[in-house]
């Protein structure tokens, strides 16, 4: 296994012991950039001198004896509507090439704070409005898992998924709006982890949707998933939305096992739709969380279909995505990604009246699901209706957030991780949808259903 394969929490305690050192690894990674970054197109901008200078930094930190945590030295990727101040933030968007940010997000001083190293920012769907990963100005990050067809990345978070994939970084950052983190993991074989609203500060991030953005880690395997979580989730004087919530500490209860753990399954109707080998892999991990000790209940109805999601959800994100972004995407000389806008101005056809019932719509619908979903460790769904699709083939107007939309409109938080892998060598997925703010239970089954498979070892081939 080389440096860029191994999982975070491995090479961490490699540093912390004096084993490897944090400019060793980081030079491995800007290797790997340099070397596969043309194809891939992941990053808009790479750090690497300032990212080697802060590890050789970190190296002579840890040598006195001046370690500030276990991710001391350890390089990281961000999306590109995360601030870091006096940096080009671009948002996905030609119109802001320019743009500096005024500040520095609160998740990346957290992230600075533990002593990690960013390596650059990674590319997005403009605006982060879209789930299939592309972006028709800055250009579109090339799945690993195909490198003979252009194949959707998954978005918004699309040059995290595929930086880290294809071992441009060992982690990152997305966000999750409708499925941004978790679409791009799904379709790249990796952990995703959509937060609850408040656990992750969004100070700093460029919103989309101030009622559903939620930041959260992109990584290979659970545990490290969990670690990058630990670091970002705390209290935040500049962020309302996570006062009064407790710390979380999803790492001590990582590895008790399922056994016992009552996890509900989507009803028999949602299967329509569903390609056939998403599907034969969905029911073989059940298979798994069965003989791993959980109990596993199919359930017969939900309050409202997955599909019933998309006109609901999609209002409050285009109808707040329009206040924010809206005067640029009216203006029809601005260079902006035309699905994009498209998007963008169908929130100027909601009245204030249909933008308000929606969110009082949204509160009833969580006070049902609340109510059917009561008893229940997780609900499971996949977490794609199919695999990574050609570039060629992808449909603008639709959207293929089908099982993802409806955890953000829920308000709950839900993983994604790999459970195995088409005829022709594409990721499937399984997503674990758990109550709001219970994160820790969603890692803590993810973790132990990697533990039973081999997928998240699994690497693209052709990028040696």
């Amino acid at each position: 296994m080389t440096l860029t394969d191994a999982p975070v929490h491995e090479v961490a305690m490699q540093i912390a012991r004096g084993e490897l050192r944090a400019a060793e690894l980081t030079e491995a990674y800007l290797t790997r950039i340099a070397r596969h970054e043309e194809k891939l197109h992941a990053y808009v901008e790479v750090y690497a001198d300032d990212a080697l200078a802060a590890a050789e930094a970190a190296d002579r930190a840890i040598a006195a004896g001046h370690a500030v945590g276990p991710l001391h030295g350890i390089p990281v990727a961000v999306k590109d509507i995360v601030d870091i101040e006096g940096r080009i933030t671009t948002g996905g968007s030609a119109a802001w090439l320019d743009r500096r940010s005024p500040v520095t997000a609160t998740l990346v001083e957290r992230m600075v704070s533990a002593g990690m190293i960013v390596l650059g920012k990674t590319h997005t769907v403009e605006f982060a409005m879209g789930g299939w990963g592309t972006n028709q100005r800055l250009g579109t990050p090339w799945n690993p898992w195909d490198l003979d067809v252009h194949r959707t990345p998954g978005g918004s978070s699309a040059g995290t998924g595929v930086a880290v994939a294809a071992g441009l970084a060992p982690w990152g950052i997305g966000t999750d709006t409708g499925g941004s983190v978790r679409i791009p993991a799904g379709w790249c074989g990796l952990a995703g982890l959509k937060t609850t609203v408040g656990r992750v500060s969004v100070h700093g991030v460029l919103p989309l949707s101030h009622t559903l953005d939620t930041p959260g880690p992109l990584a290979r395997c659970v545990e490290d998933a969990a670690w990058l979580y630990e670091i970002l989730s705390a209290e935040d004087p500049k962020d309302p939305s996570t006062r009064g919530l407790s710390k979380p500490s999803p790492r001590s209860d990582l590895k008790r096992g399922i056994a016992g753990l009552r996890l509900a399954v989507m009803p028999e109707h949602e299967r329509q739709g569903v390609d056939e080998e998403v599907l034969a892999r969905f029911d073989s991990a059940l298979e798994c969380l069965v003989d791993l000790g959980a109990e596993i209940v199919p359930l017969t109805a939900l309050p409202r279909s997955f599909s019933e999601f998309a006109e609901l959800t999609g209002r409050i994100i285009f109808a707040e995505g329009y206040s924010y972004v809206g005067e640029l995407c009216d203006d029809p000389e601005a260079p902006v990604d035309e699905d994009v806008r498209k998007r963008i101005l169908m929130g100027k056809t909601y009245s204030a009246r249909e933008y308000l019932d929606g969110l009082h719509t949204a509160k009833h619908i969580q006070s049902e699901f609340a109510a059917t979903l009561k008893g229940f460790d997780a609900l499971l769904t996949p977490t794609m209706l199919t695999p990574a699709v050609p570039l060629d083939a992808v449909d603008q107007a639709g959207t293929p957030a089908g099982f993802t939309r409806a955890v953000n409109l829920l308000g709950r938080c839900a993983l994604t991780v790999c459970n195995g892998f088409t005829a022709n060598g594409l990721p499937t997925g399984i997503q674990f949808v758990c109550d709001p703010y219970d994160e820790d239970t969603a890692l803590r089954i993810g973790w132990a259903y990697e533990q039973a498979n081999d997928w998240h070892t699994r690497r693209p081939d052709g990028l040696e």
